[in-house]
């Protein structure tokens, strides 16, 4: 009975503990950027940039480096490597990351929604 009770208490602090459950919702975080993202950027297999650049692989990528975008001055100079620390800041406050970007968005200072939106991009990998 004890076992029992322990395993069953292990299993439930993983799944309260894991590292996915802890960094958002990718479902939720999909709605949010079909809703706040979508109208500029792009994800997804054979996607292409438009009003934005797309954002599969965005992770690890340089900034200003998708080949089929015209990115500002500021983004390309910037140096920035997207990070996932480096993306929750830039969704923060985009112009104190890169100062003279051309990205029009104010920001999102909700910290669930920043970690929901970051899952779902987590998703798509680099496309071809």
């Amino acid at each position: 009975m004890k076992k029992t009770a322990a395993l069953a208490l292990l299993f439930t602090l993983a799944l309260l503990g894991s590292p996915a459950h802890a960094q958002g919702d990718a479902e939720a975080g999909g709605k949010l950027f079909k809703r706040i993202c979508g109208g500029c950027h792009n994800v997804g297999p054979s996607v292409r940039s438009s009003f934005g650049p797309q954002l599969n692989g965005i992770l690890g990528r340089p900034a200003g480096s998708a080949s089929d975008y015209q990115y500002s001055q500021a983004m390309k100079n910037s140096g920035v490597v997207w990070t996932r620390d480096k993306l929750v800041a830039y969704l923060e406050d985009p112009k104190a990351v890169v100062p003279g970007t051309r990205m029009i968005f104010w920001g999102l200072s909700d910290a669930e929604k920043i970690d929901n939106l970051l899952a779902y991009l987590q998703t798509f990998a680099e496309q071809p």
